[in-house]
């Protein structure tokens, strides 16, 4: 299995070093030269598989030599061994046809967990491997950081350092970022929003000196690894619902687009997708861009649901790869025309997204009406993230065709949000109940690339 980058120019690559280099050299993403796909049979086989075991049979073909077959089952069950469910990903029922797939019942309470925890295991055996050291550099709007720091954590052969937007984060996703104790984590309150602090990951990668001298490494959704250990919770959610035997919908709410994406590998591979449907918060250029109003950057605005608060989806450049054939050149153009604000989708480009995806946003009451909604017609408490899919899904569903929508975090990781809604204040799980009673350790830094660079190097050097 080899790896091309969506601008076109750089080297091509094994899993492995994908995985380990996460931003590509020419500033572009990695994605597989070719999707590799599943027979009926053996989705069908799926049903009443383990979590672990429909994720060793969906992502061993993209992985190569990376890992021996024991390795891999291995590494994918120590992943998933401190989740709180045994279902790992279960389905809740919110109306007939209507399904939430709930995915914080990993460790910081999301679903970037399920990606995180696998990465960590992949980097640590491969790196042990190697018997090298690198430096992983995350931006995170609040999710990502967390879910980061609890893989990375106390690892032999990383360093990490994960750059948050100040102020922007609930306190729940700052506490859970900024109390591990262990040398090797570091968070950064960054003077700014989430797409800086994505600008400024982005250049750290581009500055090649830097990049090599400080062994670089990026655990971003603009990882190929996180876009592949995400994939594999659309197919046990979809088997569990009759598949591949009947189609089914998703619903996914998303800043980053890599959630959605990771949804369509997944249709690509063969499983049975009617929609694939995006939903936006307040801060839609995802909706409007799906709806032919071009790609073009406005003001980020604080929302309730902070982890989709983004303007420059990292993941829609993989999208917009395939939507123009795959020509590097006409990718690499159009982030040169984003760099400048924004660009137009060309006619064809747009109808080959359209095929494959629909969109819908939910404003700051709606969504707030949602959570409430869902609690009085349901039970199902909801974070303000998950009510953004449910109010879009609700829309866009077809009542013949099972509707999946992805419960991104556990409503107690945006307690103010939910207790405004709702008048229940969410409480966390037994295991982080004491997380307001830890010690926080960050550092604030200036939203300045030369500002982040030294005091990266002072730290590595200290």
């Amino acid at each position: 299995m080899r790896y091309v980058s969506t601008r076109g120019s750089a080297p091509v690559l094994t899993f492995e070093e994908a995985m380990l280099t996460g931003l590509a050299r020419d500033g572009g993403l990695y994605v597989p030269e070719t999707i590799p796909t599943l027979t009926k049979d053996q989705i069908a086989a799926m049903s009443g598989q383990s979590y672990e075991d429909v994720a060793y049979t969906v992502m061993r073909p993209f992985i190569g030599d990376t890992f021996t077959d024991d390795e891999f089952r291995t590494l994918i069950s120590n992943a998933y061994a401190g989740f709180g469910h045994s279902a790992r990903a279960p389905l809740v029922q919110l109306a007939p046809n209507h399904f939430l797939l709930e995915l914080f019942h990993g460790p910081t309470l999301a679903f970037k967990d399920f990606a995180m925890q696998l990465i960590g295991q992949m980097f640590q055996k491969a790196l042990g491997r190697k018997g090298t050291r690198v430096t992983i550099v995350g931006a995170t709007s609040g999710d990502t950081g967390s879910a980061a720091i609890e893989a990375f954590r106390g690892l032999d052969n990383v360093d990490v350092f994960i750059l948050y937007p100040h102020g922007r984060v609930s306190d729940v996703q700052r506490r859970q970022m900024t109390t591990p104790s262990e040398a090797n984590v570091h968070a950064l309150a960054v003077d700014g929003d989430f797409d800086d602090c994505q600008a400024r990951l982005k250049d750290m990668f581009n500055d090649f000196e830097f990049r090599d001298g400080v062994k670089l490494a990026g655990v971003n959704s603009i990882n190929w690894g996180r876009v592949l250990a995400q994939v594999v919770y659309y197919f046990t959610s979809a088997v569990s619902l009759g598949a591949p035997g009947r189609k089914v919908s998703f619903t996914v709410p998303t800043g980053n687009f890599g959630d959605i994406f990771a949804g369509y590998i997944a249709k690509k591979m063969g499983l049975p997708i009617a929609d694939l449907v995006i939903a936006t918060n307040q801060n839609d250029i995802l909706d409007r861009c799906l709806k032919g109003q071009g790609y073009h950057k406005g003001g980020v605005h604080p929302s309730i649901s902070p982890s989709m608060d983004i303007q420059v989806s990292s993941n829609f450049e993989r999208a917009l790869f395939d939507a123009y054939d795959r020509d590097g050149n006409a990718v690499a153009q159009l982030m040169t025309e984003l760099g400048q604000g924004g660009f137009d989708v060309s006619q064809g480009a747009m109808q080959a997204l359209q095929d494959i995806y629909r969109s819908g946003r939910a404003s700051e009451a709606e969504t707030s009406a949602t959570i409430k909604d869902m609690i009085n017609s349901t039970g199902e408490l909801l974070c303000p993230h998950s009510a953004v899919g449910v109010k879009v899904a609700n829309e866009q569903r077809d009542a013949a065709t099972p509707m999946i929508t992805l419960a991104t975090a556990h409503p107690a990781k945006f307690p103010d949000a939910v207790e405004a809604a709702t008048g229940i204040r969410p409480g966390l799980p037994p295991r982080m109940a004491d997380l307001f009673d830890r010690n926080e350790r960050f550092t604030r830094v200036a939203n300045d690339l030369d500002a982040l660079k030294t005091y990266i190097k002072g730290t590595l050097n200290a």
